[in-house]
């Protein structure tokens, strides 16, 4: 009916990279619907309040928000049968946290890797799927990475992160190129503490900037294999020294698919 009025909800799809797999936050629903499935941290938004601070709201009920390097918004889903109860909203925020961060959650609450995800609630799972694929795209063409990794890291160290969110391996080696040659990533003063096998310590880097920032808007980080779309593009050539391949990037409903592309051109 015309002028009806939909209950509106906030949910956070909250990643971190853990024991070198990207997981994902969820509790366990005790009430029907959906009773033992897990979901999405998130919650109805109060009359006069921000998405955004709905978002913040409900994560920080299940995660120290402090802890959470970045957030932002994803998409609105309005599927009307989305909820079995009565049309609801929901609108999604991708939240990011270091890895090695670590606090205390409820006893509902746990990890869970995005490749391995328990039966889930609602409509989650694909909103899993969506700010993955999110996620993915922008570690290709901005400096998203700050946000998974530690203030200090090893090459090594940050090649597994960026592996472990891009779901490839990766070449340590174009890495670095990549990232420095795009003043992502900066070298510090520092050394790593020599290991147990012996060995020259490590350079320890940093970001350049630990908040968001778009450093190459046309970049898209796939693996080699991938062919191209059948469908008008433009064609934009990277170097391929850099371990980057000529990339499609495609108009209207092919640009959605963008994100499903990229993956890892770090290849070795």
């Amino acid at each position: 009916m015309t002028g009806d009025r939909f209950r509106h909800e906030a949910l956070g799809v909250v990643f971190q990279v853990r024991e070198g797999q990207l997981c994902v936050l969820l509790w366990q629903r005790a009430a029907e619907p959906f009773a033992g499935a897990w979901a999405l941290p998130g919650g109805s938004l109060l009359p006069g309040e921000r998405l955004g601070t709905s978002a913040s709201r409900h994560l920080a009920a299940k995660v120290d928000i402090a802890e959470i390097a970045h957030l932002e918004q994803l998409e609105t889903r309005s599927d009307p049968q989305r909820d079995p109860r009565e049309r609801v909203l929901a609108t999604a925020y991708l939240a990011l946290v270091t890895v090695g961060a670590r606090s205390r959650l409820p006893a509902d609450t746990a990890w869970h890797p995005v490749d391995f995800l328990p039966a889930c609630a609602f409509d989650h799972e694909s909103i899993i799927g969506s700010a993955r694929d999110r996620l993915r795209a922008k570690l290709s063409y901005t400096n998203i990475g700050f946000a998974l990794a530690p203030a200090v890291f090893t090459i090594a160290q940050l090649r597994d992160v960026y592996a472990a969110a891009l779901g490839y391996p990766v070449s340590a080696t174009n890495l670095q190129r990549i990232l420095t040659r795009r003043a992502v990533i900066e070298p510090t003063t520092a050394l790593s503490r020599p290991s147990a096998t012996g060995g020259r310590p490590a350079v320890l880097y940093q970001f350049a900037s630990r908040t968001l920032v778009v450093t190459n808007p046309f970049a898209a980080f796939r693996p080699r294999d991938v062919r191209a779309l059948p469908f008008s593009s433009i064609a934009v050539e990277h170097p391929l020294e850099e371990g980057l391949q000529p990339v499609l990037l495609g108009r209207g409903k092919a640009a959605g698919q963008r994100g499903k592309l990229l993956g890892q051109a770090l290849v070795g």
